[in-house]
């Protein structure tokens, strides 16, 4: 039996342990911080990459492909709402090239149901996605906030709290879900049976096998392996310069930012596509269960950060400014100036969000692989019995796996994971709080029925 060592157990890390696991390997997994798939903010699953109108067809549609992998696997991690695409008004961009790739989209979904109708997650094919004029949304405008039983009825929020002159025209209802970061951890945590939490790897030699050392709780310890999965997320480069490999690669710090809002209204996700970097960068209104809202500004000011994204120079590992490391090392307690600002950037679009500030951001960095910084979906990539899982959206991981196991020489399969959604309630909530998260938010309001 191969014997692999996965370092980092973020999404990539105890997915692809998982999956590994199931198909009989033993794996060990290493993680230095004290619990596991705490990276980077997570909370949309890009079935169909309709965020980014900047980024090709291709990806979209890996994207779209990868995400329904993804809930197959881990459907009590989902949040089976929809998202509102909405375009701001007086920006440069294209709302046409979003509607003409839907339709792409829509066939490919039905192609992929017609080679597995198990594929079938997203709903029917007909309501992948459905597009709103502003008379459609103007007649929801009086109708009474209720539990959605229709694609229509999540419209009603919108429709009475947007501020529709502030939107190009046509709106789009898209079956992107929600994907709950806390509820990952609490499943891979069930799941996964050989995790060395405080475990920072150190250092890494070739002779027959891999020989692995590392520090647990201040102690030196060395062990054998045949094979090693790099999937150490912002820190993928260390391990490669251990191992004097030369890759090229950017790393990016980001901040989402919880506040507290009326818990009376059931909200789709909405998103507002603008200009990144810009004042009129996408603002991003993701529900939580609560009354609690994850917000996203994509301008300097809010999500993203000066000097905050990186690049490869003289190593693998792109450097971040200190004040980022000691962040993701240390913590981030409060940020109310970028909560704030986060509120004020989403009153543009719905004037009635009277948000309350004042809870700890989520954030961390992501790496993207290669030269293009604007790359969304990533392929795992070899060297000899070393495999590196950089992703860029957390959907890429089972494809990630899949090419493992071919490695491996192992028959990948599809595995479906047994958890019951009473344990995944407890854990994840238990996850959320001691993260310094409203409890709550490691449960979700649509659940897998």
């Amino acid at each position: 039996m191969y014997k692999v060592a996965v370092i980092g157990a973020g999404i990539a890390g105890s997915g692809v342990g998982i999956y590994l696991q199931n198909l009989g390997i033993d794996v060990t997994i290493f993680e230095k911080k004290d619990s596991i798939v705490s990276g980077p903010p997570m909370c949309h699953l890009h079935s169909g990459g309709n965020l980014y109108p900047e980024i090709s067809d291709e990806q979209c549609i890996q994207l779209l492909k990868e995400s329904i992998d993804l809930l197959r696997f881990f459907p009590q991690a989902i949040d089976f709402r929809p998202t509102i695409v909405a375009v701001q008004k007086d920006v440069n961009v294209s709302l046409d090239k979003v509607l003409k790739r839907l339709d792409k989209l829509k066939s490919y979904y039905k192609t992929l149901i017609d080679l597995d109708r198990n594929n079938k997650v997203l709903g029917e094919v007909e309501d992948y996605y459905k597009i709103y004029t502003r008379e459609d949304i103007l007649k929801l405008k009086n109708e009474d906030y209720k539990t959605p039983k229709d694609l229509d009825d999540w419209l009603i929020p919108f429709a009475k709290n947007v501020d529709l002159d502030s939107i190009k025209w046509p709106v789009i209802l898209v079956q992107e879900y929600g994907l709950n970061v806390f509820r990952i951890g609490a499943i891979s945590q069930l799941l996964l049976k050989n995790i060395k939490l405080n475990s920072e790897v150190i250092d890494i030699k070739k002779s027959d096998k891999w020989e692995l050392t590392y520090k647990q709780n201040g102690k030196i310890k060395t062990e054998k392996f045949d094979y090693i999965i790099n999937s150490a997320g912002f820190e993928t480069g260390k391990i490669d310069d251990m191992l004097k490999i030369k890759r090229e690669r950017f790393t990016e710090f980001k901040a989402a930012y919880v506040v507290k809002w009326r818990d009376d209204i059931i909200w789709p996700e909405v998103v507002f596509l603008g200009e990144r970097g810009t004042p009129k960068g996408m603002g991003q209104f993701t529900p939580y269960k609560g009354g609690f809202y994850q917000l996203h500004g994509m301008t300097k000011d809010i999500t993203l950060f000066d000097n905050g994204l990186v690049k490869t120079e003289n190593s693998s590992y792109p450097k971040l400014d200190n004040e980022f490391i000691e962040k993701i090392e240390k913590g981030w307690d409060k940020d109310v100036v970028r909560s704030d600002r986060a509120i004020k950037h989403l009153q543009k679009f719905i004037p009635t969000f009277e948000a309350k500030a004042g809870y700890k951001p989520l954030y961390g960095a992501q790496q993207i692989p290669g030269d293009d910084a604007d790359l969304r979906a990533a392929e795992v990539s070899f060297d000899e019995d070393y495999a590196r899982c950089e992703i860029v959206k957390a959907s890429s991981i089972l494809a990630m796996a899949d090419e493992i196991a071919k490695k491996l020489s192992v028959k990948s399969k599809r595995i479906y994971i047994d958890v019951k959604k009473e344990d995944v309630d407890k854990l994840a909530t238990k996850l959320a709080e001691k993260r310094g998260y409203p409890k709550v938010m490691g449960e979700v309001i649509n659940p897998i029925h």
